[in-house]
């Protein structure tokens, strides 16, 4: 069987910031077309720095890719300004939606349809409107809208780009657990109606795979594993540390890190 067509390709890539600091060592992951990928791991793992490294946003924290590449659509953007990296079709999600919060909730959405360089039409909103309809009728600031709903508007901005690949940054964050299945059912649909390509940094693991194709977990400025959703649902290591499905005594979280990098390798 032909594999599946990538629509980014990263290559063994590192990151340093400040010039010393070693963040990323050999990352390598890819997302095939139409596809959404899970990038899973802790804290410090690595997961947002991989993004700003795809979306050229390391610059503004003094870091950048001193190894590898970058390929999107078989294209080196290594380097590249972030606006450029919009432009060509991939727009980042930041955690914490970073709306402006001073700005009403269309304008919000306009401000994700400059980078196609007119101002966006009706479709554009009743695109957005058709999978997020209370942000339809909310007319007012958008520092006034909901932590759930502030996540919405952060994902329909997104959308007003008409990106052909979105980097989703923490989309649970700071959810209820209602919430956040309702997003993660919208995050499916676009992907399934609109065909955008998802690559997904999550740490509600389990949530992630129900919605993604493939996963990579990450430890360290490193992959660690990675396969399709149901191969890392089905592996005993993954359900242990990252599931839930360990026991009292063999959760996640009373475990140290070097016995799981001692089972990875």
């Amino acid at each position: 069987m032909a594999a599946e067509p990538l629509i980014l390709d990263v290559q063994n890539i590192e990151v340093v910031y400040n010039d010393v600091v070693l963040v990323l060592h050999g990352v390598s992951l890819s997302v095939p077309r139409g596809q959404i990928v899970a990038l899973l791991g802790g804290n410090g793992a690595g997961k947002s720095t991989t993004l700003k490294a795809i979306s050229g946003l390391l610059a503004t924290e003094d870091g950048a890719v001193t190894r590898g590449s970058i390929r999107f659509e078989g294209e080196l953007i290594n380097g590249q300004a972030p606006d450029r990296i919009v432009r060509r079709g991939i727009f980042q999600v930041m955690e914490g939606r970073r709306i402006i919060e001073d700005m009403t909730v269309r304008e919000n959405l306009r401000m994700g349809g400059y980078s196609r360089e007119r101002d966006p039409g009706s479709a554009e909103y009743d695109m957005v409107y058709s999978y997020f309809p209370r942000l339809k009728e909310r007319l007012g600031m958008a520092g006034y809208l909901s932590g759930g709903e502030q996540q919405m508007l952060a994902i329909g901005r997104a959308l007003m780009a008409r990106p052909k690949l979105i980097l989703l940054d923490e989309p649970s964050m700071g959810l209820s657990p209602m919430l956040v299945q309702e997003v993660f059912e919208i995050i499916a649909r676009i992907n399934r109606e609109q065909g955008i390509s998802i690559l997904l940094v999550e740490q509600n693991s389990r949530m992630a795979l129900s919605v993604a194709h493939r996963g990579s977990i990450m430890e360290n400025g490193k992959i660690v594993l990675e396969g399709t959703a149901q191969e890392l649902r089905d592996n005993e290591d993954v359900r242990e540390f990252y599931l839930g499905h360990g026991g009292a005594e063999r959760n996640f979280k009373n475990l140290k890190s070097y016995r799981r990098r001692k089972r990875w390798l």
